[in-house]
């Protein structure tokens, strides 16, 4: 890694302590210290503030360590996929199984309370669909590749295109079935209230 030496080049040019340095990106002494030393590895918000301490471009401060920064950078986008996707799972099970309780205990308030967590996993979802669009992946085995860090060769990539067309039409169909089931179970419980 070559990042290690650059940081601490850059900081003795600029005769500044590991401290100071430290103060300047937001971290504590040690961390700088573990850069220079390579125990571990700036986060790109930091690599972002290093440059514009050290007055350099990006490009030269990571030099020779660009492979290991596209590395990070997917494990990140992963992880943020991870965790989105929880989220979003959680938020759809709630979505499946709050409105009828919602409704019959807090009858139009309870609607509105639905209308906003409905809301919620629908802009969750749509953000882990710009995220899916990112990187181009759609279907369960790119999705499932994309997640263990690795990418699907050509044909295998050619043959996942050509099932993304089925599997919209297939979403398209499960979201309306569970639409019409949502809308039958409402108007259940709004007969049974006596709406």
């Amino acid at each position: 890694m070559e990042l290690s030496g650059q940081i601490k080049k850059y900081r003795t040019a600029l005769k500044l302590s590991q401290e100071q340095l430290a103060e300047k990106v937001y971290v504590t002494r040690q961390t700088i210290s573990n850069w220079e030393n390579d125990k571990s590895y700036p986060d790109i918000h930091s690599l972002i503030l290093l440059s514009n301490v050290f007055d350099i471009s990006l490009d030269e401060l990571i030099k020779g360590d660009k492979e290991i920064m596209k590395e990070e950078i997917n494990r990140e986008e992963i992880r943020k996929l991870n965790e989105m996707s929880t989220v979003s799972g959680i938020l759809t099970v709630i979505c499946l199984l709050a409105p009828i309780p919602l409704i019959k205990f807090f009858g139009i308030w309870g609607m509105i309370i639905y209308g906003v967590i409905f809301g919620c996993t629908f802009a969750y979802m749509l953000k882990i669909e710009k995220l899916k669009k990112k990187h181009d992946i759609s279907t369960y085995k790119e999705i499932i590749a994309f997640l263990n860090g690795e990418r699907l060769d050509e044909i295998s990539k050619a043959r996942e295109e050509g099932k993304r067309p089925y599997q919209n039409v297939l979403k398209a169909l499960v979201s309306g079935i569970i639409m019409v089931i949502v809308c039958i179970i409402m108007a259940a419980v709004f007969d049974f209230k006596g709406f």
